[in-house]
Parts: C-alpha cells; structure tokens; sequence
C-alpha cells in the first residue's frame, strides 16, 4: 500500500487553480447543483482545505490516486465512490494520467429546498459518518452508479421546469444504490507532516468560519497559529511551503481575504463591523488591505456584486 500523500510534490490550494471548477468567482453564482465527466475536466493534484458552500460526490472510475480526507488517506486504484462533506479538508494526488467518472456539486440550499432529499441524506450519513464515506466498486458495479451521473446530467442540460426535482431524485437513488453495494476500505494514517497540515487548516478554519462582530478573529498571525499547535514558527512554514508551496501567513492572509468577500456580499454588515470582525484595529487597515489584493475597495467590491 503507498503510504505517500503530500511528501513528493507540491499540491496546490483549490484557490490557486483558477481553471479548475468551482473557482471562487463562481462561490456566488446562482446555481444549487452541478454535474461534470471527468474525462472532461482536468484532474490536479490540489487540497481543498476551507469550508465550501457545496456538498460532493465524487465517483472515480478510471485513473490511480491518493485521496486524503481528514486524517484518513485512500490509495484509489479501482472504481470508488467518495461523499464529501463541505466541512471535510481533502486533498487529491493524481498518479496516472488516466481520469475516469462524475462528480456532482449540490448546495445545501438545494438540500433545504427538497425535505425528501434531506431525509435520505441524514438517514444513510454517508457525508458525516466517515466510515461510510468511501465506497469501493467492482467493475459491474459502475453502471449501476453511473447511470445516476449521466441521468442528473442530462437533466441539468435541459430546458424543463422540473430539471431540479429530477436531479434530486436521482440523488436519493444513487445514495440507496450506494449503500445496497457498499464495501468500505480501511483507511491508512497519513504522515506526519500532513498530520501537521491538517491541525493548521483545521484551527485555521475554525478561527475564521466561527467570527462575528462579538466574537472577531482571535489569533491571525503565523507565529501565533504555530503557538497554539505547538510548533516553532519556522516549522509550520516550513512544511506548509514544501507541500503546498506557500507559508502560513500567506494561507491566512487568503483565508482572511475570502471570509471579507463572503462578508461583503452575503451580510449587510457595516464595513467597521467586518473589519472589527476580520481583526483589524480601524478599517481604513481593512482597506488598505483589500484593495491590495483586490485591486477595489470594500466598498466597490460589494458594490460589483
């Protein structure tokens, strides 16, 4: 069994990938659920470590690769069905060329708007006990799954009115089809340096998704992220620029940057209220902050939108 996962090469952060999809430009447009080939869409080697907005299923039939999720590592070399939760930080290591299978992107506005749909997904909790989540196929098998994928995807390409009540009705399907064929793999450790990676993503997350005007970010700097996973500073940079080939200031500052876009568009909250949010001390260090990465204004960012 390889025991690799970040050790022999750079993985880039989804966010730095701006063909692949979804990309932030897309975070806020107006759809609910996706479907793609993979034949047709690149498959990189990337970790996706922030929360996003969207569950996934990911079905894998062709190709080899190292599949991370949590602390739990996966080598994929045979048909798999993966149910990944928008909390999960995950990474994905391509080891062939070959790319082969679906996945479907559904948000959980589409999940609130179909109670059914909900019901079925708390029932099997292939997204939340994650035991469950990973599912190995035999090669007959793959019709079965694959029927769902191309069905969900034909009606996302149609026209009807009913297009979404069809989609999540295929999905229930799939998750029942899923669970009467399940095997799940017993996952390997990851190594340590990934062990390391994880526990900053995971405080990182923590610090930024939990942030309001009452309760604003609390540490925001790499000496202070390496304090509170005791490490020496130098460490964390360290490993976090071999495998993803960016520090630790340069992860937070993003991470900062993205909640102050979500923060502008998604609330109507007072450019002193994200800026007090966000941990600076006055906001026109907010601003100067974000035009700096932008290129805009706060406020001519939220305007755009």
């Amino acid at each position: 069994m390889i025991k690799t996962t970040l050790d022999s090469k750079v993985i880039d952060t989804l966010r730095d990938l701006p063909d692949m999809i979804p990309v932030f430009r897309e975070y806020y447009e107006d759809w609910t659920i996706r479907v793609f080939n993979r034949e047709q869409h690149e498959c990189r080697n990337y970790l996706s470590p922030n929360r996003r907005e969207f569950f996934k299923i990911l079905l894998i039939t062709k190709g080899t690769g190292v599949f991370t999720m949590g602390l739990n590592t996966y080598y994929i070399d045979e048909p798999t069905l993966l149910f990944i939760h928008p909390n999960d930080i995950i990474s994905w290591k391509n080891l062939s060329e070959e790319s082969g299978g679906y996945y479907v992107l559904f948000k959980r506005a589409f999940i609130n708007s179909h109670l059914q749909l909900k019901a079925v997904i708390d029932k099997f909790a292939l997204f939340t006990d994650k035991p469950k989540s990973v599912i190995r196929l035999n090669e007959d098998e793959v019709p079965r799954i694959s029927q769902y994928f191309d069905r969900m995807q034909e009606e996302e390409l149609s026209n009807s009115p009913f297009k979404d009540d069809a989609m999540q009705a295929f999905l229930q399907l799939l998750m029942v089809e899923s669970m009467k064929v399940a095997r799940h793999p017993k996952p390997d450790e990851v190594t340590a340096d990934y062990t390391h990676i994880h526990h900053f993503f995971d405080l990182l997350e923590k610090e930024i998704s939990s942030i309001n005007y009452n309760a604003p970010i609390r540490i925001k700097t790499a000496k202070e992220f390496a304090g509170s996973l005791h490490m020496h500073p130098n460490y964390l940079n360290q490993l976090l620029k071999k495998h993803t080939g960016q520090n630790a200031s340069t992860h937070i500052q993003n991470r900062i940057l993205d909640e102050a876009k979500a923060l502008l568009i998604q609330t109507d909250w007072s450019l002193q209220d994200i800026s007090h949010s966000l941990g600076f001390a006055e906001q026109p260090s907010f601003t100067v902050f974000f035009k700096k990465h932008t290129g805009y204004t706060p406020a001519e960012f939220r305007r755009s939108f």
